[in-house]
Order: structure tokens, then sequence, then C-alpha cells
């Protein structure tokens, strides 16, 4: 059964996507591929985090996240964001801060800026609800998602 829960699992299809956050001075920004809509109105969206992660006691702290949407030509950013190291993931790409501080990437297709309203832990992740305060959207482009990343599950990369 687990190996074909696993090739079940990397066959479902998910966007990548650059989760940012700040809790007073401290940034970090983080691979985020369980995301969803939950709501339309309100708008919410929901991501899980597995608490041993750098950014888990960073969105419990800030109460904030920010969620950017990547072109599929970003892969490179998978790299740049998947270690634990929080600020120096930020050298040489262009950011600001956002309206809840977050920082927000500048060459992204788009971002949403949330509040956390809730969090659940069904599992072994956490799932941070939020609500959007902020939307940016920069330009149409193809989103980046599991089928452009074969790392997820059966670890082809």
């Amino acid at each position: 059964m687990q190996d074909a829960l696993l090739k079940n699992m990397a066959h479902m299809t998910y966007g990548i996507y650059v989760l940012t956050t700040r809790a007073g001075e401290t940034i970090n920004g983080m691979i985020a591929s369980w995301v969803s809509q939950v709501s339309f109105d309100p708008p919410l969206f929901m991501v899980a985090v597995h608490p041993n992660r750098y950014s888990h006691e960073l969105l419990v702290k800030s109460g904030h996240f920010a969620l950017h949407i990547i072109d599929k030509r970003q892969r490179d950013l998978l790299a740049r964001f998947k270690g634990p190291v929080a600020r120096e993931k930020f050298d040489a790409i262009a950011w600001s801060d956002g309206t809840t501080g977050c920082p927000i990437l500048t060459d992204c297709i788009g971002c949403l800026e949330c509040r956390i309203t809730q969090h659940l832990a069904p599992g072994n992740h956490t799932l941070f609800v939020g609500e959007v305060v902020n939307a940016i959207f920069n330009a149409e482009q193809t989103p980046l998602c599991t089928l452009d990343y074969d790392g997820c599950y059966l670890g082809k990369k």
C-alpha cells in the first residue's frame, strides 16, 4: 500500500509557491506546495507547514504570510528557498516590505498577503488559514507546479 500511496500522491498536481513571513526583524521564505483556496467570500487561503520548518514558528508569532505565485521559468527559486537559512535567501533578488511586513518578491506572477485567522493541526502539518488583506498581480505567465518539479514524494531529483 505504501508504494501505491506515494505514487498516487506524486501524481496529484499542486502549484509550487514561495511563502514568506516576518516576525519582528526576522524574515524567511520557503517553498510551499500544499496550498488551497478555502473561501471566495471572504477570500481565504490555506497553507500546510510542517512544525519543524523554520517558518512555522515565524508564522505563529507574526500572524501573517505572503504567498507568491511564481512562473515556471523561475525554478531557480526552489533551490534558493529550500534551505533553512533566513535572510540570506533574499540576497541578490528584488523584494520589499508588504502591507503586512512580509517580504514581497518583486519578480513573480502575483502575491497574496494574508492575515492568519486560524491554524489547525489535523496531522503532521499545521494548516494556516489566512484572509487576503492585499493582492498584487504583475503578469500573465504560466505558474510553476509539481508537474515541473518531479522531486515530490518519489525523490527523482
